[in-house]
């Protein structure tokens, strides 16, 4: 409806342009907006005041203007102008209906859209050291950025999902030494425990593992251990993809896959890091200083140049990550999506600037990031710190054994990716309407039973049976429900567009607070009105529709029965 609306404004600004109501032609694609007050009207828009210098007339007298200048149609009803120049629009309840229709032809596609036009695009998300269980932040990073995939797809991207393992560095060595001392039978009290070693119990089933000459097979490879416990370096190997396939474990058992797994370690092994860094000091970014490598990040928007590589031979944890992206550039990936915590933030620039400096062509700004915030977890009123799995942190299995993978993933999904969250697993657990996924979930198995109900008075029943008799949905709270229901393609284009599927999860509670509303109102079978219930159970069908699409996006289930 709101296409059909701007189109109308447009050609209202041709008329006014052609009678020279308008002296020059505005080159403005009219804004419209859904209204928040029903007394307002359906939709609106301020398209007069933004004119009004342009065109030399008062933003009132110039909406009057625009209004007079709107070919006949059958969208709008009337239109009022309020204030100081937004203009209302009441739109016929004809055309409202007609979403029901669209809704029940398209089905699970209703929404769905070709804007990328099958471009491709990566989206890197999760990305955790292969060196624990997931913890609650990988958990937010896997629901938001599976989530941004599945809008990209639904949206008409070509989506590649990418899982980067830094498997290369300190911590993988700690990791390592830390098997390596349960393997000899030492605890985190003994004095020679390692100084920055894993405490989790997941360590002490690792070594139980090695020493047992256990075979594991991780995403792409598989490694039998040795036993050897003086083998650092074989410890190394089977502890990573032992990890590796825990972490594997834990996102299917959240619904999440990956197209592609690459190692950090693959960039040093081939050579990709120092080629990165020689490239960059052919180009002229480079300078040494005290015995250091530089790199000229300030020429490239950072506020001070960074360390390269340091007087110890070491790279500095940003060069692989150049290197990294220099890689995905180079697999012909124009547009690449990184969802990561907010921790990396201070790598944006560093990665951007030595991007830059390679003289790729890589435009800037590419690739694009979504951060999100730390989760605290709360349980019984008290914020839960440890696990005893991890040992100093709350993983996403603790999660998905206390609540579920459908409240989990909805609700690490339904906050700005830039605010921080509090995960209240006793809310998660509520069977209430406080409890945005159990009331979203409620609204569509309502409609089920509805359904069942319906078919079981008359077994010939369809939702396409009540398309004849829309004209019957006339309730404030039905005419609510089909804005809403006109609105979700809108909602999706622009979760997509802004990367903020959280825009779903809002909307998803909007529109089963509606249908909640209008049950609650209205008899939805009732054999003396047998047009009106037929109306209603069109509308219900095309509500359940909708509220399915949207909790696919989330890799929520709907369920039938509750």
């Amino acid at each position: 409806m709101k296409e059909a609306l701007i189109s109308l404004l447009e050609q209202s600004l041709s008329a006014l342009e052609a009678s020279g109501t308008l002296p020059q032609a505005p080159e403005v694609t009219p804004q419209v907006d859904h209204t928040r007050d029903a007394s307002h009207g359906d939709l609106a828009t301020n398209l007069a005041m933004v004119l009004a210098k342009r065109a030399g007339m008062a933003p009132r007298a110039l909406a009057e203007a625009i209004v007079s200048g709107i070919p006949e149609n059958t969208l709008i009803a009337r239109a009022e102008i309020a204030g100081p120049g937004f203009i209302n629009f009441f739109l016929n309840q004809a055309s409202q209906v007609e979403i029901i229709g669209k809704v029940l032809a398209a089905g699970p596609a209703f929404g769905t859209s070709r804007a990328g036009a099958g471009r491709k695009v990566q989206v890197e998300f999760v990305s955790a050291n292969p060196t624990g269980p997931l913890h609650v932040g990988h958990g937010r990073g896997a629901a938001i950025g599976d989530s941004l995939c599945r809008l990209l797809t639904a949206t008409g991207w070509d989506v590649q999902r990418e899982f980067y393992y830094n498997d290369a560095g300190q911590q993988i060595n700690n990791l390592a030494l830390s098997v390596q001392a349960r393997a000899r039978g030492l605890g985190p009290d003994d004095e020679t425990w390692p100084t920055d070693g894993y405490r989790g119990t997941y360590i002490i089933d690792l070594a139980t593992a090695y020493v047992a000459g256990a075979t594991v097979a991780a995403a792409d490879r598989s490694i039998t251990a040795l036993g050897d416990i003086d083998n650092l370096e074989a410890i190394r190997d089977f502890s990573v993809a032992w990890l590796r396939r825990e972490q594997d474990l834990d996102l299917k058992a959240f619904g999440v896959t990956f197209d592609n797994y690459f190692l950090e370690s693959s960039l040093y092994e081939s050579g990709a890091v120092e080629r990165t860094v020689a490239t960059l000091e052919q180009a002229g970014h480079s300078y040494e200083q005290d015995g250091a490598l530089w790199l000229r990040t300030s020429d490239f928007g950072d506020d001070k140049d960074r360390v390269m590589r340091k007087k110890e031979g070491h790279y500095t944890y940003f060069v692989p990550d150049v290197a990294y992206h220099l890689d995905k550039w180079q697999r012909g990936y124009e547009r690449v999506i990184n969802e990561q915590g907010a921790d990396h933030h201070s790598t944006i620039t560093r990665v951007r600037a030595g991007l830059q400096g390679l003289d790729q062509g890589i435009p800037e700004g590419w690739p694009e990031y979504v951060l999100h915030q730390m989760v605290t977890v709360m349980r019984d009123g008290e914020e839960v710190k440890l696990s005893k799995r991890a040992g100093s942190y709350v993983t996403l299995r603790d999660l998905i054994d206390w609540v579920g993978k459908d409240a989990t993933r909805f609700f690490l999904a339904a906050r700005s990716a830039s605010s921080q969250l509090t995960f209240d697993v006793d809310l998660a657990l509520a069977q209430s309407n406080e409890n945005p996924v159990f009331y979203i979930q409620y609204a569509h198995a309502r409609i089920c039973s509805v359904k069942r109900k319906a078919q079981a008075h008359d077994a010939n029943w369809t939702p396409q049976s009540g398309l004849e008799h829309l004209d019957q949905l006339v309730e404030p709270e039905a005419i609510a429900l089909l804005l809403l229901l006109a609105k979700y393609p809108e909602v999706i284009e622009g979760a997509t567009r802004q990367l903020e599927p959280h825009g779903v999860a809002n909307y998803l509670r909007e529109l089963a607070a509606a249908f909640h509303g209008f049950y609650n109102a209205h008899k939805m079978v009732d054999e003396s009105q047998p047009d009106q219930s037929l109306a209603r159970l069109a509308l219900a069908e095309a509500t359940r529709q909708v509220i399915a699409n949207g909790l696919e996006l989330l890799g929520v289930s709907a369920p039938e029965s509750m």
